[in-house]
């Protein structure tokens, strides 16, 4: 066998006319040989016959196992065949074996015309935020991002459930100026899951006059966008920063969100600020009657005169014990309303298992019950004299002699 050098010298020769013979004749080989190489498409290699090796008996077990479970283990793997010889050189096998029988999962590329769709996500932030009562918890941040300028809006909410979730988008959307076409989101439970949505998620599509786009699952590559997105504040924006509430924490991402949306996103070669109106364009608009959103309740007041929101208690007017009371609330305040008068107002605390009193809710519930324990004095009628005639009626001896 030739070599490579040899080969792309031959082939060159013969490119500029050189007879074979010539050729076979200054390299010191056959013509034969010129011709192949002249002939082939290929630079020569050398391959080395197979052989038998000490994995070969253990071959047809290992794939009969990567074909029930393509991702099981090596180690395991070795455990399940009894392999007593190298675990390298048996998890050097085992992974040339692995994508014979590992189910291919093709990622499509993914066009996003303007003003079509927001991708829609959760993102965790590794670091506990300090809370009310002195805990630090880690919370959601909710991540939306318009595909198509990729324009980036985010904030903390409180929890992930439903009422929070609604809430935290619409005050994003709001901030896109217009409502995307599809907002896009994966199987998460306060939206939907097996392809039903969250009670209360269709009227809140229905009133923006868009779509609610569950993904199968591991479907990934859909929301790409903003799975990169999250990546990214967790690697430019986290690093350095400390936190002391989460309002905090939303101040600081919402300056940080507005110096990112002002740089080059690569694979566009365009800033989002400066694509965000052409997307706005084909959105749709903001609806025109405002949205009913958030936790609603209707409840009795009790004696103790407070109301439960999220595993956290407020006090409300004791002047509304034992009647029907509405609690509303939304991602900053909870209000309790009584035939449309508010009975209470506080700020939303984020900490489970708090309770927030107002001092003015105490002392009219003190003022309440010492008037209920002063002895109440019995009126006595002053004439206790009574008409006999009034007795000769009531026993029916009305007139006799």
């Amino acid at each position: 066998m030739i070599t490579l050098e040899d080969w792309a010298l031959i082939r060159r020769l013969a490119a500029e006319g050189v007879p074979k013979a010539q050729i076979a004749a200054r390299l010191g080989i056959s013509r034969t040989t010129v011709i192949k190489a002249v002939n082939s498409e290929s630079p020569p290699r050398y391959e080395r016959a197979s052989r038998p090796t000490s994995f070969t008996p253990f071959e047809p077990r290992v794939r009969q196992l990567l074909a029930e479970t393509p991702d099981m283990p090596a180690t395991v793997i070795a455990e399940r065949v009894e392999w007593s010889g190298s675990i390298r050189w048996f998890r050097d096998n085992v992974s040339r074996l692995r994508p014979e029988h590992r189910p291919v999962d093709p990622a499509d590329r993914l066009s996003w015309a303007a003003g079509d769709a927001a991708q829609c996500d959760l993102w965790f932030p590794p670091r506990k935020i300090p809370l009310e009562n002195g805990t630090a918890v880690l919370l959601p941040v909710l991540v939306i991002v318009a595909a198509h300028s990729r324009f980036l809006t985010a904030r903390m909410i409180p929890t992930r459930k439903t009422e929070d979730l609604l809430l935290g988008s619409w005050e994003l959307i709001q901030q896109f100026g217009r409502v995307p076409r599809r907002l896009i989101w994966d199987n998460e439970a306060g939206i939907g899951q097996k392809g039903r949505l969250a009670q209360g998620v269709a009227a809140f599509a229905g009133t923006l006059a868009t779509k609610v786009v569950q993904l199968r699952p591991y479907d990934p590559e859909s929301k790409g966008i903003v799975e990169r997105r999250n990546g990214w504040m967790e690697t430019s924006f986290m690093p350095g920063r400390s936190f002391v509430s989460p309002a905090d924490f939303n101040t600081q991402l919402a300056d940080w969100i507005t110096t990112a949306n002002t740089r080059v996103v690569r694979t566009l070669k365009a800033r989002p600020v400066d694509l965000l109106e052409h997307d706005r364009s084909r959105m749709l608009p903001l609806p025109p009657i405002p949205l009913q959103l958030g936790w609603r309740e209707r409840v009795r007041l009790g004696r103790d005169y407070y109301v439960r929101l999220d595993a956290s208690d407020y006090s409300v007017d004791p002047t509304a014990i034992g009647r029907m009371v509405d609690v509303i609330a939304d991602l900053d305040r909870v209000r309790v309303r009584l035939d449309g008068r508010t009975v209470a107002d506080h700020a939303r605390v984020w900490a489970r298992g708090s309770t927030l009193t107002d001092p003015a809710h105490v002392e009219t519930a003190r003022l309440l019950r010492r008037e209920f324990q002063q002895p109440r004095s019995a009126s006595i009628d002053a004439d206790l004299s009574r008409d006999l005639a009034d007795y000769d009626r009531a026993f029916g001896i009305e007139g006799v002699a």
